[in-house]
């Protein structure tokens, strides 16, 4: 069976990711070295504190996502993403070019204006990035797509900072710097030309260069889905976070850990890689399909981790020398326990994103879905600048850099209680995935055959009080449950059910109103094109075989004729959720852990 990675033998997928990550490789060779240029050696930006430095130049460079990324989306919408592609990789070895001729003058108005195009270079390239892969990709791939994105941008961050501090802090580095980042730029253009073409999504869109209206149209469009719009605001919160981390290393290693630029290579490479492996983890977690309930698993190492970099901070001397060596650094108490810290932040960060990247490219509309990743871009910067500033102002308060990241980790678990709460299916989900991952493996067998979109019935046979749950772990399209009255109020499970939509039913002698609204929800989700579930048993075997079903399933159909698609359970008969030998829940399970 094929995995992600079989994803970069072909010629949809591999120039474009060597061309993406060339470039995300080249910000950071660039970026990385003038920050560690302004940290540990004689230049200065008006005499700004060092701990201030990193932060303002990242503000810098984030400022075109703000300022261009509504003309960015429609370009991607408007015109072939391959050749804006090759467009924007041409801009690439203009900034480059401009940044050799600061470094070799040591102008720093040079290396700050080239800080700031390759901002509109990477705005230009952010709404291409993410809206290709849903036009290249299928949909069981999106997950593996993006998780190989993402590690690729990870590797990239750590690839790049590395070979940037690496040449920054060498006696003639700064010429050795200048010539490889435009050599970078040029092997980026030539990928790019073999990438190939997509076509266009929108060939009727005229482009709109006001940036502000287009700004809000662009906000518009990720509000029509309340859950891509959310789950917006979920990714912006994560580059807030991200942006505080990633931007206060150089500061924190000098000042707090007493590290040279080597450990700041260190840190930074602990993180990417420990992204780049939750990014990987993510389509074998979440069985090749959109998981959202891994967002609140990596929301709260997100928050744990940061909280602890403080607590493995606190009572550490400031000032220090820079120790001797990498052996040194880690021999300081906390150090080692900081970045285990940044290890487990590159892990979770991995299980927060992926996800999220990949349900809005699933759920936007395709016609628009660039000027939605614009509109995220946009969120992003704005995000990310309200950081960059919350960070100088509380520094200039007299904050500690740790506090910083402390502060910030839980305002993390705030803003993450607040989303989850406005949508209670991430929560939801969740769940769900926590207790299957952790009691079940489920084995998948022709789930490609259900429908993506459309009204349809599945109908499954019933075996255990888990049915549900397990179907909608295996299921990449979430069900409408149609199920007893009395298992939806279980008050365990009421939560899942009811954030899942399920429909309760009770037989008509029980209950013969409730039986009538159940069809009537049942036809008003169906006329709605939604997936509905039953099991036309209408209870749990207690045999074993199935039972013959009731007339429910006919019902339904005679009045919203619809495909109805059969599925089958294996293996859940004699688990303790069954009624075999007995009641369910009256016997210990054989095993902890179940393959289904």
């Amino acid at each position: 069976m094929s995995n992600q990675f079989s994803l970069l033998k072909t010629r949809r997928f591999l120039p474009f990711f060597v061309t993406q990550f060339l470039g995300a490789f080249n910000d950071n060779v660039f970026k990385q070295g003038l920050i560690i240029l302004l940290t540990y050696q004689a230049v200065n930006i008006s005499s700004l504190p060092v701990e201030l430095r990193a932060p303002i130049c990242q503000g810098i460079f984030i400022l075109p996502f703000f300022l261009f990324s509504a003309t960015a989306g429609q370009l991607a919408d408007a015109w072939d993403k391959a050749v804006l592609i090759r467009l924007v990789k041409a801009l690439e070895v203009v900034i480059m070019g401009l940044a050799l001729v600061g470094f070799f003058t040591s102008n720093l108005v040079l290396l700050i204006s080239a800080l700031f195009l390759l901002g509109i270079h990477s705005t230009l390239f952010g709404p291409i990035k993410y809206s290709i892969l849903p036009q290249t990709l299928r949909s069981d791939e999106l997950v593996g797509g993006n998780a190989l994105v993402e590690t690729g941008t990870s590797l990239a961050i750590l690839f790049g900072s590395i070979l940037g501090g690496f040449l920054i802090a060498l006696p003639d580095g700064i010429h050795s710097l200048s010539i490889a980042i435009v050599l970078v730029a040029l092997a980026g253009l030539a990928a790019a030309f073999y990438i190939p073409r997509t076509g266009v999504a929108a060939p009727d869109l005229k482009v709109n260069w006001n940036p502000v209206t287009e700004t809000i149209r662009n906000l518009g469009f990720i509000r029509e889905n309340r859950t891509v719009f959310l789950s917006v605001l979920g990714i912006s919160w994560f580059w807030f976070y991200g942006v505080t981390m990633l931007s206060n290393i150089p500061a924190l290693t000098k000042e707090v850990l007493g590290g040279s630029e080597f450990a700041v290579i260190l840190l930074m490479t602990t993180m990417s890689v420990g992204t780049g492996i939750g990014s990987l983890l993510c389509e074998r977690l979440s069985g090749k399909k959109v998981e959202i309930g891994l967002v609140p698993f990596g929301a709260i190492g997100l928050t744990a981790f940061g909280l602890d970099i403080w607590l493995a901070t606190r009572g550490h001397a400031t000032g220090l020398p820079p120790a001797e060596s990498l052996r040194a650094f880690l021999d300081i108490p906390g150090n080692t326990r900081v970045m285990i810290d940044f290890f487990g932040l590159g892990i979770f960060s991995g299980f927060y994103i992926v996800p999220l990247y990949a349900l809005v490219q699933a759920r936007s509309e395709p016609s628009h879905r660039s000027r939605v990743i614009a509109g995220n871009n946009i969120l992003n910067a704005l995000f990310m600048v309200v950081a960059s500033l919350m960070a100088v102002g509380l520094l200039e308060s007299g904050v500690t850099i740790p506090g910083v990241l402390a502060i910030t980790a839980i305002l993390s678990a705030i803003v993450s209680v607040y989303i989850f709460t406005l949508v209670p299916e991430f929560l939801m989900r969740f769940l769900v995935w926590m207790f299957m991952s952790v009691f079940y493996r489920v084995d998948r067998k022709n789930t490609d055959r259900i429908p993506e979109e459309g009204a349809c019935v599945l109908v499954c046979n019933h075996v255990s009080f888990f049915d549900a749950l397990i179907l909608a772990t295996a299921i990449r399209r979430p069900p409408r449950f149609v199920m007893d009255h009395n298992i939806f109020r279980n008050p365990v499970l009421n939560f899942i059910f009811r954030t899942a939509r399920a429909i309760p039913i009770a037989p008509a002698k029980v209950d013969a109103a409730l039986l009538e609204k159940a069809y009537d929800d049942i036809a008003a989700a169906l006329e709605a094109g939604e997936m509905v579930c039953i099991f036309p048993e209408g209870r749990i075997t207690d045999t074993g075989e199935i039972q013959p079903f009731k007339n429910g399933i006919q019902r339904i159909v005679e009045r919203t004729p619809v495909p109805v698609i059969p599925m089958a359970l294996q293996g859940m008969w004699g688990s303790f959720s069954s009624r075999k030998g007995g009641p369910a829940f009256s016997k210990l399970p054989r095993r902890l852990r179940s393959r289904r």
